[in-house]
């Protein structure tokens, strides 16, 4: 089972769950910069390994840099990079040229890389997480993160004038509406009273399916939501925008 994890070009990821596992060595010694939606182990559990992995091919004096909401970086510096879970890789070597640096980030920030961009979107979720959109110039891509109902959300996204591809959470089928709502995640249902907000077209395509749950998910979602044509995120598939 593959958890959130999405390489942009060479050099950025997206979130680091366990996904990252399909990359080669080489591979994660490119990356430079990982954003996170949220603190959540699906979303983080590779973090601390491409660290650990490749730090040292690296370089002290080109740290890997984690954007996140700062409630975030709290985390993953409490619970995570904290000496007791896992070394903290901000002090490795030591703290003047570290392989780790945190870098705080807030709604709507546009952060740039040349002509791409990553900006963070309003998401709603039981720990303080984001989404995010990006954008290379010519096109953008929104990825909710984790969310449920969130208005803000949809107001940002509308704002797009460039949007071509959404990929958005149905973690739960209709069944378990009850769950979703408690969980704060998305079920067929709910998601198509999303799409009601929603201004703009745009290729859409579904994740966070639950095992077990992924062919019942997909058909109430074809039912509910069909003239938007949904598809289900495949592993490795690639964006070109």
């Amino acid at each position: 089972m593959r958890t959130t994890s999405m390489l942009v070009d060479h050099d950025i990821l997206i979130d680091a769950g366990t996904g990252v596992g399909d990359l080669s060595l080489d591979e994660l010694a490119q990356i430079d910069h990982v954003f996170i939606t949220h603190s959540h182990l699906d979303h983080v559990a590779c973090l601390p390994f491409i660290v650990d992995t490749v730090g040292d091919m690296r370089g002290s004096d080109k740290p890997l840099t984690v954007h996140a909401q700062q409630a975030t970086i709290d985390v993953l510096r409490n619970h995570v990079f904290n000496w007791a879970m896992w070394p903290d890789f901000t002090e490795i070597p030591n703290s003047e040229h570290p392989y780790l640096r945190f870098a705080a980030i807030v709604l709507s920030q546009e952060v740039k890389f040349g002509w791409r961009s990553v900006t963070a979107l309003p998401a709603n979720h039981t720990v303080p997480a984001v989404g995010y959109r990006l954008d290379s110039g010519s096109a953008s891509l929104v990825f909710s993160g984790d969310t449920t109902v969130c208005d803000d959300l949809w107001e940002a996204v509308n704002k797009i004038g460039n949007l071509r591809y959404l990929i958005i959470e149905t973690a739960f089928s209709n069944r378990e509406k009850p769950l979703a709502i408690k969980s704060k995640h998305l079920c067929p249902s709910m998601l198509a009273e999303e799409l009601t907000k929603l201004r703009r077209g745009a290729e859409l395509l579904i994740t966070h399916l639950k095992p077990g749950q992924v062919e019942q998910t997909m058909q109430e979602l074809a039912d509910c939501i069909g003239e938007f044509n949904p598809r289900m995120l495949q592993n490795n598939q690639v964006f070109e925008f």
